[in-house]
Formats: C-alpha cells, sequence, structure tokens
C-alpha cells in the first residue's frame, strides 16, 4: 500500500518506524534498512527516510561519520533511486554543513540518470534558501560550464533563493544571457519570470535587467514577467496590470 493510502494516523505510525529502523542501522553501522527505503519505488517512503538522515544528523552527533559512511557506499549503488535519495540526504545535511557534503553535489551533477540530477537541482533549491553563501559560491562556476544541462539544472537549482531575495542571484544569471542553448535560455526566461512577483521583487529585478546587453532575451524575460502576473495572480503582490505599468515606466528597453 502506498505511503498515502494510509491514513494519517498510519502514516504518522510509519514515518516513525522508518526512523527507528534507520538508526538501528546506522548504530549497528550497516544499511539493510536505509537501502531497502532509498530503493522503494514510493516518492514519500524515499522522502521520509532522507528526511530521517537528516534529522538522525543533526539530533545525533556520534551518528555523522557513520552516516556519511553509509551515505558513501549508497552513492556506488547501480540503482539510480537509491542515488537520488542520497543527494537528496545530502541535501538536507548541507541546509547547514554545504562543506560537509559539497563532493555529493559535484558528483551527482554529472550522474548518467536524470533522476539524480534532479534530486542536485531540488538539493540546491532547498540549500540555498536557508545556506545562499557557500551554495551559490559553489554554483556560481557551473554557469560557465561547457555542459549545456550543468547550466540548465544550475540554473534552475538557484531560483528558489532569487524568489525572495532576486538580488542574490541576477548577477549569476547574467552570467547566462548570451547562452546560445534554447533549453538553458527557456530556463534562464522561467526563472527570470519565478522571480518577479513577491513583495519588491519586480524592482530588483527590471532594475538588473535594465543593466543586461541582450534585449532580445531581456525581452522575452519580460513577457514572461507579465505572464506569470497573470499565472500566479492569486499569489502576486502586483496584479498585472500593474505589473505591466511598473515594467513601462521602469524598464529601459
Amino acid at each position: 500500500m502506498a505511503f498515502y493510502d494510509l491514513s494519517k494516523s498510519e502514516r504518522q505510525e510509519l514515518t516513525q518506524q522508518i526512523i527507528r529502523n534507520i538508526l538501528v542501522d546506522l548504530e549497528q553501522e550497516t544499511y539493510e534498512s536505509i537501502q531497502g527505503y532509498f530503493s522503494d519505488e514510493d516518492t514519500y517512503i524515499r522522502k521520509t527516510a532522507y528526511l530521517a538522515i537528516g534529522k538522525l544528523f543533526y539530533e545525533n552527533p556520534k551518528l555523522k561519520k557513520t552516516i556519511f559512511t553509509v551515505l558513501n557506499h549508497l552513492m556506488t549503488s547501480e540503482n539510480e533511486l537509491v542515488r537520488q535519495t542520497v543527494i537528496n540526504s545530502a541535501g538536507e545535511i548541507g541546509k547547514f554543513h554545504f562543506d560537509k557534503i559539497q563532493t555529493y553535489m559535484e558528483e551527482g551533477l554529472f550522474d548518467k540518470h536524470h533522476r539524480v540530477r534532479n534530486a542536485v537541482i531540488g538539493s540546491i533549491k532547498k540549500m540555498s534558501e536557508v545556506n545562499p553563501q557557500p551554495v551559490l559560491s559553489w554554483a556560481k562556476p557551473y554557469l560557465k560550464h561547457p555542459d549545456k544541462e550543468v547550466r540548465r539544472e544550475i540554473c534552475h537549482g538557484i531560483e528558489l533563493r532569487g524568489r525572495t531575495h532576486p538580488q542574490d542571484i541576477l548577477p549569476l544569471l547574467q552570467f547566462l544571457e548570451f547562452d546560445e542553448t534554447k533549453r538553458v535560455r527557456d530556463t534562464l526566461v522561467h526563472v527570470l519570470g519565478q522571480i518577479s512577483y513577491k513583495n519588491g521583487c519586480l524592482k530588483t529585478v527590471i532594475a538588473h535587467l535594465n543593466t543586461w546587453n541582450n534585449t532580445e532575451l531581456v525581452n522575452e524575460a519580460i513577457d514572461e514577467i507579465v505572464d506569470v502576473h497573470y499565472r500566479y495572480k492569486k499569489f502576486a503582490v502586483l496584479s498585472q496590470d500593474e505589473a505591466i505599468a511598473y515594467i513601462d515606466k521602469n524598464y529601459n528597453n
């Protein structure tokens, strides 16, 4: 039975059971239960497991070394679900200790499977939201990487920080304004839209776009920003008409 087919009380009980079993594995310096959870087809079982790893890392300092030993072993698994969950576990740790898990992100970024690479994107999002300085410093060089997918993944990964602090990522995004790869360009335009609609963000984004030199790209981004203010009108601070009026007045096209 899938995780969300269970009742709320059953899910809570299962979560506690997963935490207990993972704790036993770590205390015995083995990984049988952990590997089982990390390879489970149910996304929410895997999520519960990687959240448990993060919880135990912070609550049980004596287990930190063992946790890394287990993650190192499981990162060599042929099963992409296991490697994906290793990256997500590392992402939980990296919220406050990025230096300890940087190598997992570097390895995952070049993994052969998209699920693992997507886990890096998700991890960068959640880490940069609360621990931006080291994460963004690490991400910056990859925006000039020769592999277009690496550039795209990093661009997507830093988005979440930009939703509340666009000034932190706009200088990094500008590295991509002349990128010739459509997938990278599309992701860049998407991210510029996503970081524009919360309180105070449109002003910051437009002011920075005024310093960009690729007029065609910026005009695409402006169209996306206007559209985002309609698509997310329940969440946007400004209405679409207000956003258009602000852009007309302040964008030096």
